[in-house]
């Protein structure tokens, strides 16, 4: 009998977690119009640029978004936030200047990147490099 009670309280909790789960939609992120126009100066394959990117990647993204971009860092179960998936083709098909406000100015648990990347070259080479990113 004890046993049962230990079995039914276990699943009203686990129930209660998955409906609490499937209450928190993605948020959808308001981009400013003027970021909506705004085109990556870099080619797809600039070498230097994927060179830099990678280097900035790595010691700004690399601890939450994870080696390749899968949202899987060390820092990742930490965060409550979807980190998203830089190899997917939903993250493939955004905008230039979507992908820059998304992951220069941020939100919520995606912190601003304006005061440690201030330099344009860098912010346009962590996207050129995070755009590059695929499925490993």
């Amino acid at each position: 009998m004890k046993r049962a009670k230990v079995f039914t309280g276990s699943l009203v909790v686990l129930f209660a977690l998955l409906l609490m789960s499937f209450g928190q939609e993605k948020k959808p992120w308001d981009i400013p119009d003027k970021y909506m126009s705004m085109k990556n100066p870099n080619a797809a394959d600039d070498a230097d640029a994927l060179k830099l990117g990678k280097m900035m990647y790595s010691k700004h993204c690399k601890s939450c978004h994870g080696n390749f971009g899968q949202g899987d860092g060390p820092k990742a179960r930490s965060i409550d936030a979807d980190l998203g998936d830089f190899t997917s083709a939903e993250f493939k098909a955004e905008k230039d200047g979507v992908v820059y406000y998304q992951s220069i100015i941020g939100r919520d648990d995606m912190p601003n990147f304006e005061k440690k990347l201030i330099d344009e070259e860098e912010r346009w080479a962590v996207i050129t490099y995070i755009q590059s990113l695929e499925k490993k």
